[in-house]
């Protein structure tokens, strides 16, 4: 006779395996981060604070020229190179290109990108006499563009709503508010969330998978109302964690 507890009792449970603190991350120190578009204000800003956290940073640019140039004048031993070497040198890229050229530079950028770990960080926003308002892609988001542009490639969502005036403002020593990241891959996920949290002040935190990525894009329109309404550089801050 077969007992119950040996069958669905204590003996399968105790041998299931511990469930994973959430807040454990992997170290990220020595990976290189290649930022696209590191040239805008999102991207050098993002670049800024990864160096400054101590990162190896590349920034790339449709001209080698202009990245070397803004570079230089981020100081951090940030380094500059053209969009395809800055993809090819990179462990993780950074993709905070404006909208309107986001399918055509990562269509341009397919083999550079393949195997790689992408964080995709657009926001598809139109602006007109109401304000800013969002933009819904035929894919459903940025990030679901950039998936089925780079059938080869990791990609992930991140860093959405980070004020890029803070972000370049080298007397604001923390940056308050937390990073959502959403991708398929938990393991690739929790190396975008380590990353954020590489930067004083942020936390990454695993917010679902990309096909939740339009409704965090989208947020930042509303950020952009509440900034220009009380004059601030407002984040977001997930309570209860």
């Amino acid at each position: 006779m077969t007992s119950s507890a040996s069958a669905s009792g204590p003996s399968a449970s105790s041998s299931a395996a511990p469930r994973k603190d959430p807040w454990d991350l992997p170290d990220v120190s020595g990976l290189t981060v290649g930022v696209l578009g590191g040239t805008g204000d999102q991207g050098r800003g993002l670049a800024y604070r990864l160096a400054r956290a101590g990162q190896r940073v590349v920034i790339g640019s449709r001209a080698a020229e202009r990245a070397e140039r803004a570079a230089e004048e981020l100081g951090l031993g940030v380094e500059g190179a053209e969009n395809a070497e800055c993809s090819r040198r990179s462990d993780v890229v950074i993709v905070a290109v404006p909208w309107d050229g986001h399918a055509r530079t990562l269509e341009s950028l397919r083999g550079e990108l393949s195997g790689k770990l992408v964080v995709d960080c657009v926001n598809p926003l139109g602006f007109d006499k109401k304000g800013a308002y969002a933009i819904r892609p035929e894919e459903g988001s940025a990030a679901q563009q950039a998936e089925a542009l780079l059938p080869e490639s990791r990609v992930t969502a991140a860093f959405h709503h980070l004020s890029a005036v803070l972000l370049a403002d080298a007397s604001v020593e923390k940056i308050d508010t937390d990073v959502m990241v959403l991708g398929e891959d938990r393991e690739d996920c929790a190396v975008v969330q380590a990353l954020a949290g590489r930067i004083p002040g942020m936390r990454g935190v695993f917010a679902g998978r990309l096909r939740n990525a339009h409704q965090v894009e989208s947020l930042v329109a509303n950020l952009v109302s509440v900034n220009r309404r009380y004059k601030v550089h407002a984040g977001i801050r997930l309570t209860d964690m």
